[in-house]
């Protein structure tokens, strides 16, 4: 009794079952099984013609994970990684942008609590959020303003 080898449409409905991919992460992934030249762009075709593959549901499904713990910066980045098309990341941005100190000010209240009392402990701790892709401006508003907007 011989294993089967799942097809690029098993194996894509298999990557799509964890979470969501861009189609573009798809064909990166996929690419090395590819038998025949076009086999995979007609399988993706076909997923994403029958709404299993969405740039919206990718967009949506990465900010609900990683919004609250991560700056706009960063996750620009990984849509752009991701495959997302420019207007699409941009949109999400500019919703970010609104929400931006307030999820800074959460992840600092979360790590350090209360301001640091000498100019070491305020670096730190904009190294910190610096290294989770919040903006300068961001930054200084909430290690130098406490809770104040």
């Amino acid at each position: 009794m011989g294993f089967q080898r799942l097809s690029l449409k098993g194996r894509a409905l298999r990557l799509l079952a964890a979470r969501e991919h861009s189609r573009a992460e798809l064909e990166r992934k996929l690419a090395p099984h590819e038998e025949r030249p076009g086999e995979l762009a007609q399988a993706l075709d076909e997923l994403q013609a029958r709404g299993f593959i969405s740039e919206q549901r990718v967009v949506e499904s990465l900010l609900h994970r990683r919004a609250a713990r991560l700056g706009t910066g960063r996750l620009k980045q990984e849509l752009q990684a991701r495959g997302i098309s420019d207007e699409a990341v941009a949109q999400a941005v500019q919703a970010l942008r609104s929400t931006e100190v307030d999820r800074a000010r959460e992840v600092w209240r979360k790590k350090f609590g209360e301001p640091a009392a000498d100019a070491a402990g305020r670096a730190k701790q904009m190294r910190f959020l610096a290294s989770r892709g919040f903006g300068a401006d961001t930054i200084r508003r909430v290690v130098q303003g406490g809770d104040d907007d």
